[in-house]
């Protein structure tokens, strides 16, 4: 029997990248997006999800159980990014920020749940960021997200294993994607104690994800913990320095690891 997939976001980026190789391998997929009317040629399905929207959540759970009978596999992919001050940052865009990031996919666990509790199996695969392991200057807000849905995980991971339900981590480093296109920057104001060294961060932080690497690895990596038996909590796909900073945040003091960071940013 084929497995059923639903990813959040599944409309562009990594997670169509992901529906599309897992669909080519065998597995019934499901993406989302806010207006699917709008995306003219998805490959697979894609369901009316606004993770910031409970109901539309629950809806879209509800429409993919009543077709198919099931959901095996929950890609929680949908995410926004966010850069600047933190200082600067509208609240509200911080809020957005949490919405889609945080609370979006726990909404969309607790509504999945239920259905893989009674059909005795299930897999959460959390979409987290190699930043969250790391507060990064001028993408802090973006961190604690990423950083909050990774120890989400670890705690939903073991309330659930009675159920025989698995819940893992995935931490990407940069793709090139269209994520640097659609997130929130703060703008730089003329009058900004931090104009100079955001102002020049911001086209530094574009440009790591438009020289990044292939999102198909992501698919690889996925394709790899749905077809295993017993999922990590963690996994980080991404180039060798980027996953081998989260090391070396680990074995360094933290001041010397502060002072690494300050000088990749140019912080004086």
């Amino acid at each position: 029997m084929s497995k059923v997939v639903l990813i959040t976001g599944g409309s562009s980026g990594i997670g169509k990248t992901v529906g599309m190789y897992l669909m080519e391998k065998g597995f019934i997929v499901y993406g989302s997006s806010r207006k699917p009317e709008n995306i003219v040629s998805s490959p697979f399905p894609l369901v009316a999800i606004d993770v910031r929207v409970t109901q539309t959540i629950v809806n879209a759970v509800h429409e993919i159980c009543e077709k198919e009978g099931r959901i095996d596999v929950l890609i929680n992919n949908a995410g926004v990014g966010i850069t600047g001050p933190i200082e600067e940052i509208p609240l509200e865009e911080i809020q957005n920020n949490f919405h889609t990031n945080v609370f979006g996919p726990i909404e969309t666990m607790k509504a999945v749940l239920p259905q893989m509790r009674k059909q005795k199996s299930g897999l959460i695969i959390n979409v987290t960021s190699i930043a969250g392991y790391m507060g990064l200057p001028y993408r802090g807000i973006y961190s604690a997200s990423k950083g909050a849905l990774e120890l989400i995980t670890e705690s939903i991971r073991m309330e659930v294993k009675p159920f025989n339900i698995k819940v893992t981590n995935v931490a990407p480093g940069d793709f090139a994607t269209d994520i640097a296109a659609r997130r929130f920057h703060a703008p730089i104001l003329e009058n900004s104690p931090y104009k100079e060294i955001y102002g020049q961060q911001l086209a530094t932080i574009d440009s790591h994800v438009n020289d990044g690497g292939d999102p198909i690895e992501m698919a690889l990596a996925i394709e790899k913990i749905i077809e295993g038996n017993n999922p990590k909590v963690h996994y980080k796909v991404g180039a060798f320095m980027q996953k081998f900073s989260i090391l070396l945040k680990k074995i360094l003091p933290d001041t010397m690891y502060e002072k690494m960071l300050m000088n990749h940013y140019n912080i004086k």
